[in-house]
């Protein structure tokens, strides 16, 4: 049986160091951390992001386009024992993430910008990635980097994240060291609160997150490292 692919409700917020501060300690006590997290809870997520000759990813993030896809390898804790591929679909205000693993091999030649040989043996997403490398000179474009603390539920399949000392890099070479050369991309007590959910959030949730003082955005970290690379005004 196929299973059709699950599309999941995303809300990113800004949010102060004393909101942050104030939603861990009323999470903690009815979330989990996610089993991936560190002993303190905190675990490093890098991820190298693609764009075409036209910069059409990032306009179409600040254009809000519908729908709108991005690329992107990931690895965690400065480590290449896993690295991924995912895209990110943005559909009806609704996120899809498809993904599939990459080797050292694969990933040193798509970070040069170089599309792998054609094979019908790769996952779609990284048929779909060559292709596009091939037709519309996609390659990477920025390194986003920041320090993050995952919660689920089971219920509403909830996921709750508060992401600190978000910052960029454009030293695309550097992307599988242990450690990057990279600048903060926020005001110094700003981060980033993202809640993902399939269709609903329990009640005892929401409530404990509403502080009536987050400020909703519909920009993402590719966005906001873009736009601080550029020199615009964020």
């Amino acid at each position: 049986m196929i299973m059709a692919d699950k599309y999941r409700h995303e809300l990113k917020y800004i949010c102060n160091e004393m909101e942050l501060a104030v939603l861990n300690a009323r999470i903690q006590t009815f979330m989990k951390l996610d089993k991936n997290a560190s002993k303190n809870g905190v675990y490093n997520i890098r991820s190298l992001y693609f764009d075409d000759y036209y910069n059409t990813c990032l306009h179409e993030n600040e254009a809000g386009t519908d729908p709108r896809e991005k690329f992107r390898i990931r690895i965690y804790n400065g480590s290449t024992d896993k690295i991924s591929l995912e895209l990110k679909r943005k559909e009806k205000g609704k996120t899809l993430k498809l993904s599939c693993a990459l080797s050292l091999e694969q990933c040193r030649q798509l970070m040069k910008g170089v599309p792998l040989p054609s094979s019908n043996q790769y996952d779609k997403t990284l048929q779909k990635l060559n292709l596009l490398m091939k037709t519309r000179l996609m390659k990477p474009s920025i390194i986003v980097d920041y320090d993050r603390v995952p919660y689920v539920c089971k219920e509403g399949n909830v996921r709750v994240t508060l992401d600190r000392n978000i910052s960029s890099s454009t030293y695309i070479a550097d992307f599988l060291k242990p450690s990057i050369r990279k600048r903060p991309i926020m005001r110094a007590g700003q981060h980033i609160l993202e809640v993902k959910f399939d269709e609903f959030i329990p009640d005892y949730i929401a409530n404990n997150m509403e502080l009536g003082t987050l400020r909703q955005t519909a920009f993402s970290k590719f966005y906001l490292c873009r736009t601080y690379k550029e020199g615009w005004v964020i």
